[in-house]
This record gives structure tokens, C-alpha cells and sequence, in this order.
């Protein structure tokens, strides 16, 4: 957990060493990594094409291991607004548990939910996990 919170907040250009078939690149554009207010830009494989993303680090807390990331630019906003993507980390009897959390309103109300995202990261974190 603390492994993948440090990745999430400070490094996360490294994620595509561990899984390069779902991120393509990190480059960072404002700021530095792990501080409020930054801004990150993610390249990711999703529905079988690059995708783009472009998001502003917020709401960080180190002591309780959560980041997270305002949507500002990329090819998610062809079908929601207003998106807002958390990672946290909990430990729980010993076991590190990561949840994802997406906020989101649809551009559409006939838009489908964002399930291959929801897909993504789960698949992305057992990469991580495996890695």
C-alpha cells in the first residue's frame, strides 16, 4: 500500500516500467509531483486506443494515503464533466487495500457509465500488485 500511494503520489512516470500495455507516458507540466495543485498529464491504453488526460493533483494527504486528481483536459470529456478520479490506501488486520473512486457527470444522459475506466484501474492495480 505504502508502495503504490509513493508510485501514485511522487513517481508516477514509473508506472509505465510495471504496466506498459495500459500506461504509454507521465510527463508533468506544472509543479512537482506530489504537491496540491500540480499538473500531471497521463497516456493510457483504454478501449483499445491512446487516450489522453490531463489533471490537477488535489486533496493530498499523506498520513491518511490519498491523492487526488481533477480532470482538466483529455479524450474522457467526449462523453462526462466535471471528472475527479481519488486513489486511497488502507490497511486493514494487515492487508493493504486500494480503492479507486470517480466522480463524474455524464455530457449525456444516454452516455454510458464509465465501466471500461472502472475495468482499467482494477486491472491496473493487480498489475502494480503483481509487479
Amino acid at each position: 500500500g505504502d508502495i503504490f500511494h509513493e508510485l501514485m503520489l511522487k513517481t508516477p512516470h514509473d508506472f509505465n516500467k510495471i504496466t506498459p500495455e495500459k500506461l504509454y507516458n507521465c510527463h508533468l507540466h506544472e509543479g512537482s509531483y506530489g504537491t496540491n495543485g500540480s499538473v500531471i498529464e497521463w497516456e493510457y491504453f483504454l478501449d483499445g486506443k491512446v487516450q489522453r488526460s490531463k489533471q490537477i493533483l488535489q486533496d493530498i494527504d499523506e498520513e491518511k494515503r490519498h491523492v487526488g486528481f481533477q480532470m482538466i483536459e483529455g479524450d474522457l470529456f467526449e462523453l462526462y464533466k466535471d471528472v475527479f478520479i481519488t486513489t486511497d490506501v488502507e490497511t486493514k488486520d494487515g492487508v493493504d487495500f486500494i480503492t479507486w473512486t470517480i466522480e463524474y457527470e455524464l455530457l449525456k444522459p444516454d452516455n454510458p457509465h464509465p465501466l471500461s475506466l472502472i475495468n482499467y484501474f482494477i486491472d491496473f492495480t493487480k498489475d502494480v500488485e503483481a509487479h
